[in-house]
């Protein structure tokens, strides 16, 4: 297998979420703020938190769910295994929860002018998983 990098790391596949069992399809303010009071370990939740936070047009409160979310969801991937670099793949349902708060914060960090930020959380989602972030926009497009 020419070309194929031997030393790589494996990916980074996180257990099941028990937060996104709590959630209904299109969970509102109410749901997400009770479902986040229970698992506040979840980058899914604060992911959400942000998205509904960004559509109400409060940037700033956004782009602090979305940090939330970036740091609960660098100690799972810690916990789990991930040393800082490495695939965590979009296709693992498991992962989606942490590329997403990735993904809020990359957004939130360009709405308030944190170019630096975004090229880095650009960076970080392309590494982790090239296919993410048009994922992730394809989602959000849909919903």
């Amino acid at each position: 297998m020419i070309g194929q990098n031997l030393l790589a790391p494996d990916p980074t596949l996180l257990p099941e979420d028990p937060a996104a069992a709590l959630l209904s399809p299109a969970p509102d303010a109410a749901e997400l703020n009770s479902a986040v009071t229970k698992h506040p370990e979840s980058s899914l939740l604060w992911a959400l938190l942000a998205d509904a936070a960004t559509e109400r047009g409060e940037t700033i409160t956004a782009y602090a769910y979305a940090r939330v979310g970036y740091h609960r969801g660098l100690d799972a991937l810690r916990k789990n295994g991930w040393k800082g670099a490495g695939p965590v793949p979009w296709s693992h349902e498991p992962n989606r929860g942490v590329l997403r708060a990735l993904y809020a914060l990359r957004c939130s960090a360009a709405a308030i002018g944190e170019t630096s930020e975004f090229n880095r959380l650009t960076d970080f989602l392309n590494d982790s998983d090239p296919t993410a972030i048009a994922a992730i926009e394809a989602t959000a497009e849909r919903g």
